[in-house]
């Protein structure tokens, strides 16, 4: 799974793609998350720690915070 660290340092990138890439990156997170959370698997086994460092990422390309909270999980 790609990283968010390796989107950003990704100097072939243009802030808009990186900020695409990021979001597409959450939603797998949150997707991944959700499945941990609704099947019983260990749901802090990193997708928290991952959810994090992309939403960090997001903050630092100064991109529009996405929405939170249970309706996005």
């Amino acid at each position: 799974m790609l990283e968010a660290n390796d989107i950003l340092s990704d100097e072939g990138l243009s802030r808009v793609q990186k900020i695409a890439k990021l979001e597409e990156l959450l939603s797998e997170a949150r997707g991944l998350q959700r499945a941990a959370t609704e099947s019983g698997m260990d749901p802090d086994d990193g997708v928290t720690r991952n959810l994090r460092d992309i939403e960090l990422a997001l903050g630092h390309l100064n991109a529009e915070k996405p929405e939170t909270g249970a309706a996005t999980l």
